[in-house]
């Protein structure tokens, strides 16, 4: 039989690395798992976390790119290294759906039921309780899992951990999606706290209006955010695994959109996806003689989320658009009759020869008002209701095709730079209104106002203008 022993020097060793990984997630991390070489960025997430445990901070978000070793730390090490300080607390451990939770859970339970672990820390898992979405500390703590959406029920949180809210794209840009995850934030996991209990968000920025997002626009809690682009000023968060030239294949891979959001944790790139900055214009003053159109995006709930936009639109004989002519917009979160009021005001002041809406279920709510306002305060004007069945980036194609060819003119005001900011942030911002106020304009290019001017008269005389091309003024002669 072979015998093994050790110098003093080496269990010297040996109790100053267990005692190190018992203060230091770090530590705990390489001790745990010989393999794991930390870098520089894996060091500041972990003094965070190691804030988290002590309580000197009680709201975490963490925002890095995919594959930089967020996971491991934060899901994984972190709750073992939690519960071997407090074997008392509880946890509960969530991510966009209930088998990868169950996954976290899996590991944790196994770190804490390694020999490793158990050379660390006192904490060992209850005979009886070892199931790998719910599970039991030997002191009554516990571990549990679920899926964003799904209930949690028989325990509270000293620690609520939420990794990755949203699995993809196509979740973060459905609004029905991130409604279903703010519901499920507010009115299941933040009602599970315990008593100063503390969450730490982990994820990608997908969108304006994700779960992070959303959290950092609303008033109440205080969110300590730490924030790890792919590249800073042209040096890579991870040059190990992931040095420039890898980061730049990838860029070029998967498009601006989804390199800005997730690696660089900006949802919207500074210079637009959907719409790019290049394409618009600006002006001061608007051409006389335009063509005027109108269209409404109606919101239904006084002082909710979204907004009632109301645009005017003007057309020259070139086709270019003039979008809101001398002020012609209004914006607010307000009762219908308000924003009724201010239609009309736009229609008489304007006198648009058409006006478009999204017909559907608000038409049969604010149509039959609407219309009687409209006849008491003489605000004279065909109203034509367009059919609604498509996605929103569908719907907008049409204005964005003719921005894409520099035929999009925007008043050099506020009203101009904040359609502005959301036409580029568009569709991943938290407010696209009066992009979907846009939207209905291209569809009535596209649709109706064709067939409502008489085709002789789609036109006006080129004889009655003196167009200047190079400065964009109009003289009548």
């Amino acid at each position: 039989m072979t015998s093994y022993s050790i110098s003093p020097a080496q269990a010297a060793q040996e109790l100053l690395a267990r005692q190190d990984a018992a203060q230091s997630l770090i530590r705990f991390t390489e001790y745990t798992n010989p393999t794991y070489r930390p870098a520089p960025h894996h060091t500041r997430i972990a003094e965070a976390l190691e804030a988290i445990a002590r309580g000197d901070i009680d709201r975490l978000m963490v925002f890095m790119p995919p594959r930089h070793g967020k996971s491991e730390l934060a899901s994984r090490r972190f709750p073992a290294w939690y519960l071997g300080q407090y074997p008392h607390n509880q946890i509960i451990a969530a991510s966009y759906n209930s088998d990868l939770a169950s996954d976290f859970g899996r590991e944790v339970r196994n770190i804490i039921d390694s020999p490793l672990y158990g050379n660390v820390f006192d904490t060992r898992l209850a005979a009886d309780s070892k199931a790998a979405n719910r599970w039991h500390t030997d002191s009554g703590g516990s571990y549990v899992t679920a899926g964003v959406g799904t209930a949690i029920t028989g325990r509270g949180a000293h620690v609520a951990l939420i990794d990755d809210p949203l699995k993809d794209r196509e979740e973060a840009d459905s609004q029905v999606m991130r409604e279903k995850v703010w519901d499920w934030y507010t009115s299941t996991l933040y009602t599970r706290l315990m008593p100063r209990g503390a969450i730490v968000l982990i994820q990608t920025r997908w969108h304006d209006d994700d779960l992070a997002g959303r959290l950092l626009n609303a008033n109440g809690d205080t969110w300590e955010v730490l924030e790890l682009p792919a590249l800073d000023n042209g040096i890579a968060l991870w040059p190990e695994w992931y040095p420039v030239d890898v980061l730049e294949r990838v860029r070029a891979a998967i498009g601006e959109r989804d390199w800005s959001a997730l690696y660089q944790q900006k949802p919207v790139p500074d210079e637009g996806t959907y719409f790019k900055r290049e394409w618009f214009h600006w002006y001061d003053e608007a051409p006389k003689h335009l063509r005027l159109y109108g269209a409404s995006d109606y919101a239904v709930t006084d002082g909710g989320g979204d907004y009632t936009e109301h645009g005017i639109f003007g057309t020259d004989p070139d086709d270019n658009i003039y979008v809101a002519p001398n002020g012609g917009w209004w914006s607010g979160q307000t009762a219908a009759d308000a924003w009724i009021d201010a239609k009309c005001d736009l229609i008489i002041a304007h006198k648009p020869l058409l006006w478009g809406g999204e017909a559907g279920p608000i038409r049969k709510a604010v149509e039959p008002f609407m219309i009687k306002r409209m006849r008491e305060r003489k605000s004279y004007c065909h109203i034509e209701w367009l059919a609604s069945i498509r996605d929103k980036p569908t719907r907008a194609r049409s204005f964005q095709a003719r921005a894409s060819m520099g035929k999009v003119y925007l008043p050099n005001n506020d009203i101009g730079h904040r359609l502005l900011d959301q036409l580029l942030r568009f569709p991943a911002g938290a407010y696209d209104d009066a992009v979907d106020v846009c939207s209905l304009f291209g569809q009535m290019l596209d649709q109706t106002i064709p067939a409502f001017i008489p085709k002789e008269d789609s036109k006006v005389p080129q004889r009655d203008y003196d167009f200047n091309r190079s400065t964009d003024n109009w003289k009548v002669v």
